[in-house]
């Protein structure tokens, strides 16, 4: 089962951030994946502001995992993008039962260490502002998710 989702704006993709949010549950995990631009840091932005999180989001492609602890619930943004599915010594399995939120950005190159049970979302770029965004729950928690927020 896939849900479809029309962005045609960025304030749309930061609403469905933010319904996405209000659905939140402990070890919740996230997987985005698109081309650069098209959307995936402006949504993990507008999550953690829905949590609260009062510290300045940003893409952790150079630190891999960046870890939040001053919101409603911890959140760990990961970006994958430069391990060309090499997560030895990350230790990123351990983030996926730490009771908060994982949002993992480049989700599809380390799909072998990926929970069986997650929220996949595709991005894909149409034109400047408008996206295509994909979201594919595994698991019944997040067939419910998509349910409630689409």
């Amino acid at each position: 089962m896939e849900f479809k989702f029309i962005s045609h704006s960025e304030e749309d993709t930061i609403e469905l951030a933010q319904n996405i949010e209000s659905e939140k549950f402990p070890n919740m995990v996230i997987c985005l994946d698109g081309e650069m631009g098209s959307g995936k840091t402006v949504f993990t932005k507008a999550f953690a502001d829905s949590l609260a999180i009062k510290e300045h989001v940003t893409s952790p492609t150079f630190n891999i995992i960046k870890e939040y602890y001053d919101g409603e619930m911890p959140l760990f943004h990961m970006d994958v993008y430069r391990l060309d599915g090499n997560t030895d010594g990350l230790g990123i399995e351990e983030y996926f039962s730490k009771d908060g939120i994982v949002i993992i950005e480049w989700a599809d190159t380390i799909s072998d260490v990926l929970p069986s049970e997650r929220l996949d979302i595709k991005f894909k770029l149409v034109d400047e502002n408008k996206r295509i965004l994909m979201l594919k729950p595994h698991g019944k928690k997040y067939e419910e998710l998509c349910e409630a927020v689409l």
